[in-house]
């Protein structure tokens, strides 16, 4: 079984935490990444990050810091 807090999102704005969740499915954290970007993504300085913490890798970011 997964664990509760393995998929973190979190959301910030002008380099200040704005919101954070937890998910143990990957798939549901996605989808909950791709709304948050949908709700969120207008906002000036806006950063979206979704990260796997047991893992430790970064899964999506927005916007795409090419």
């Amino acid at each position: 079984m997964d664990s509760p807090e393995r998929f973190h999102l979190t959301h910030s704005a002008g380099g200040r935490p704005v919101a954070h969740g937890w998910w143990s499915d990957g798939a549901v954290a996605r989808s909950k990444f791709v709304v948050w970007v949908g709700q969120y993504g207008s906002i000036a300085g806006t950063r979206i990050t979704l990260v796997d913490e047991v893992e430790a890798c970064m899964l999506a970011v927005w916007p795409d810091p090419e």
